[in-house]
């Protein structure tokens, strides 16, 4: 059975990881542009998938879903897609291609087709899966999220519970790059229930890696309450980066309470001024737009913005709605004319980069190649 995985740029570490894992069990993920053989493999976001359903609907072949997008939205994607792995796939996929493989209908858990749907049965262990073997990606060393931020659908697809690839085999990993980079929520919650760091296991960790270590810059962003002198201390240490990626959100409390995010306008302030201390250069994300900002908040958020400006980058991005999360249905409010103005001075000086006009410029931006 010939299987393969269409290229899709936002998917490719996706690509590696579910290709090791399919290795593994005795299939071969081709990497093609278009549906073709027996089974062609998809990984969707709630920001491409309008521009994919079409080609999966007239696809010759059979085709398998899965994604953030899949995950949240299994039924809409059931009706043009033959079969649709719900959640993690690194133990489903491989299972749904050996039933298909041997003739049966690819009703397994963890699997939507047709009427057809049962939760997975089982959850990833990070260390029973390699992290990735021909095509490689970034090393994920932790999944699962305690926190429950309105508009993210980590929590919705991997549960509130952190789990951790142990120290030896993220090292393992890290000596195929020259450049190690992580995949995590928060990298200053490896080894920890994610809301009460193990820096002891962090610095096990940096000291177990030999090569170049970038940590807590993307795609291993941090939470701000958990930049601290302990934190910062240890990326100066062992780490190469000079830079420290993390959401401040918004620059209101009010707004960051409805979020649910944990923490507040207090802690994003003391993190910029920790990286002042120790030399670090403070990326920082804010989101406006949300449908429950008013007008104050906005301006509170700005106020914020600018400040952060005058210390290191900000990302600023329009909200979007996502599937399955809990300000899924909702609309993004109208930024308010100085915010827009405010942005775009900033953007041309080089101190903030998103896409607060448009949500979907960052998402949607493609390479001239959709290489993985």
């Amino acid at each position: 059975m010939q299987v393969n995985w269409r290229q899709i740029h936002a998917a490719r570490n996706s690509f590696a990881v579910l290709y090791a894992a399919c290795e593994t069990e005795g299939f071969v993920l081709g990497p093609v542009e278009a549906p073709a053989g027996d089974v062609t493999c998809y990984s969707l976001t709630s920001l491409n998938a309008a521009r994919y359903r079409d080609e999966i609907d007239r696809a010759g072949c059979l085709t398998i879903v899965g994604g953030p997008h899949a995950a949240a939205c299994p039924r809409e994607v059931a009706a043009y897609a033959d079969y649709v792995v719900v959640g993690e796939g690194e133990y489903t996929l491989p299972r749904l291609l050996a039933d298909l493989r041997d003739g049966g209908e690819g009703k397994i858990p963890g699997v939507m087709t047709g009427d057809y749907y049962r939760p997975a049965d089982t959850s990833v262990r990070l260390d029973a899966y390699p992290a990735f073997s021909e095509y490689k990606g970034y090393i994920e060393i932790s999944r699962g999220c305690p926190f429950s931020c309105g508009y993210c659908q980590t929590p919705q697809i991997f549960g509130h519970c952190m789990r951790h690839r142990s120290i030896d085999e993220v090292a393992r990993y890290a000596e195929r790059h020259e450049q190690s980079r992580f995949v995590t929520p928060n990298a200053f919650a490896y080894g920890s229930d994610g809301t009460h760091p193990r820096f002891d296991k962090i610095e096990r960790l940096f000291r177990k890696c030999r090569h170049q270590i970038f940590f807590g810059t993307f795609p291993s962003e941090v939470r701000p309450e958990s930049v601290c002198g302990e934190s910062l201390d240890l990326v100066n240490r062992y780490c190469a980066n000079t830079k420290l990626h993390f959401g401040a959100q918004s620059g209101s409390d009010d707004v960051l309470r409805q979020l649910h995010r944990g923490h507040t306008t207090a802690d994003v302030i003391s993190a910029i001024e920790l990286c002042r201390e120790y030399a670090i250069t403070p990326i920082v994300d804010f989101i406006v737009g949300l449908p429950f900002e008013t007008d104050d908040d906005q301006r509170a958020t700005l106020d914020l913005v600018q400040w952060v400006a005058r210390f290191g980058k900000v990302h600023v991005h329009r909200f979007i709605p996502l599937p399955g999360t809990p300000l899924a249905g909702t609309t993004a409010r109208t930024l308010l004319t100085e915010t827009e103005k405010c942005c775009g001075k900033l953007a041309l000086t080089g101190r903030l980069t998103g896409s607060w006009n448009d949500p979907e410029i960052r998402f949607l931006r493609r390479p001239s190649n959709d290489i993985p």
